[in-house]
């Protein structure tokens, strides 16, 4: 736009696409998560991602449900972040979209969904099949600024508290 301002579209932890506003050093890059690896006819090692970038001569340890930091002028791998236990995910389908947590636990169903249960920064648990997941970072850090409320889910009670607590700031302010 006109402003200058640069936006990332991400959810937010009711459920909801908002633009949230990064600053011009994260603009330059973007997360994708790897959907496929192989080896093409030419025998160059390929992965796929999420948005359908075709991404050659990738780093040996990226794996599939990995996350790559993309350069977006260039087309690279800057660095990966392993789908693992330990690292900070947000869920990008299903009932807990836009939450955000650490990976707690890896529950293997061969022939059927796999199952990952996350714990957010307020402690709550929460489980979701694992192709929802979308590693955003390592524990300590998320790659990208996350929007309002840090994709920790209130509950109604809170929430309500939350803007009661706002409200009467405004009013005993004036």
């Amino acid at each position: 736009p006109k402003s200058g301002d640069q936006f990332r579209l991400i959810y937010d932890s009711k459920k909801r696409y908002v633009l949230h506003r990064i600053s011009d050093e994260e603009k330059k890059f973007k997360l994708c998560k790897v959907k496929r690896q192989e080896i093409n006819k030419k025998k160059v090692p390929v992965v796929v991602t999420h948005d359908g970038r075709t991404l050659r001569y990738p780093d040996p340890l990226v794996k599939v449900d990995d996350t790559i930091k993309v350069d977006i002028a260039t087309g690279k791998i800057l660095e990966f972040y392993r789908f693992e236990i330990g690292k900070l995910a947000m869920i990008t389908r299903g009932r807990n979209t836009g939450r955000v947590g650490t990976i707690t636990l890896v529950e293997r169903h061969p022939g059927s969904f796999d199952i990952i249960t996350m714990r957010d920064t307020a402690g709550q648990t929460f489980s979701t099949r694992m192709d929802n997941v979308f590693v955003i970072g390592n524990a300590d850090a998320p790659a990208v600024s996350l929007p309002k409320g840090l994709g920790v889910k209130m509950s109604i009670l809170d929430e309500r508290e939350a803007v009661l607590k706002m409200k009467k700031n405004k009013t005993g302010s004036i």
